[in-house]
């Protein structure tokens, strides 16, 4: 059985990280043209079987990168025509690897660390994907969109699926934590909006900008969803001096590494 993982960034430095750590590169891969212009990175699995063993006709794990664009609605947008294209592809049975639908969808990137949970470096893998700042804001306080009585701003993630992750993360010796991330449209520049964001979400990991898009879309086929993010700066003041983008893309790549050799080689649960 393939299992097929489709993992969405945000602009091609982050999927180049990515798709770094993935030894995949057998018959099958490249690149193939979504509708909307979008193109997936196809990787096909050409790890040894255990033990030896013969492989047979098809790859264990096909996993499929794509650069979805900044902000939830390009992130929602990529991520739905991506399902919806292995949708029909399943159904006409026309893509060689004979397609599925996805077994699991990855929001992947940098972010901003919310300190000291998260320090640079370190990756947080999201136990729940927030919708940081869908809501009202009222005089006496903020109010999410569940408190009004419609939509939904909180996706959580499978624990089953979290545990695999940080298990594999830790036997790599990946600095890492299991939190919330938020999705924000407006990255935080200041300490009084971190302070802000981290009493609304006590636990929050770390900030980024497609998470909940993703997870929205994901939700709509049925498909499971995480957010991974590896920290290159701090949430608060904006201090571009500061930032460890490098060690960031660094740590994206390392953690792709170990998980396309354990999580992607195996059903999601």
């Amino acid at each position: 059985m393939t299992h097929r993982i489709l993992i969405v960034t945000a602009v091609a430095a982050e999927a180049d990280s990515v798709a770094r750590g993935l030894p995949f590169g057998g018959p099958g891969s490249g690149e193939l043209p979504l509708p909307g212009g979008f193109r997936l990175r196809r990787h096909a699995d050409t790890l040894p079987l255990p033990g030896g063993a013969p492989r047979g006709p098809e790859p264990r794990a096909v996993v499929d990168v794509l650069v979805g664009g900044v902000g939830p609605a390009a992130a929602a947008v990529a991520t739905a025509t991506a399902l919806a294209a292995a949708a029909l592809a399943a159904a006409s049975r026309a893509d060689t690897l004979r397609a599925t639908p996805y077994d699991l969808v990855v929001s992947a990137g940098i972010a901003g660390g919310f300190q000291p949970l998260a320090p640079l470096g370190s990756v947080v893998v999201s136990d729940t994907i927030v919708a940081a700042d869908l809501g009202a804001q009222t005089p006496d306080a903020y109010l999410a969109v569940e408190e009004l009585g419609f939509g939904r701003s909180t996706h959580p993630v499978p624990a089953r699926l979290t545990e695999r992750i940080s298990r594999a993360l830790g036997e790599g010796v990946q600095r890492h934590t299991v939190a919330p991330v938020l999705t924000v449209s407006t990255v935080t520049g200041t300490a009084e909006r971190a302070t802000e964001l981290a009493n609304r979400h006590p636990g929050a990991g770390a900030e980024a900008m497609e998470g909940f898009g993703v997870a929205e879309a994901a939700a709509a086929y049925g498909v499971p969803v995480v957010e991974i993010r590896a920290v290159s700066n701090a949430v608060g003041p904006r201090d571009r001096g500061a930032w460890r983008i490098g060690q960031a893309m660094d740590s994206l790549r390392y953690t792709f590494q170990l998980l396309s050799n354990t999580l992607f080689v195996e059903p999601a649960p």
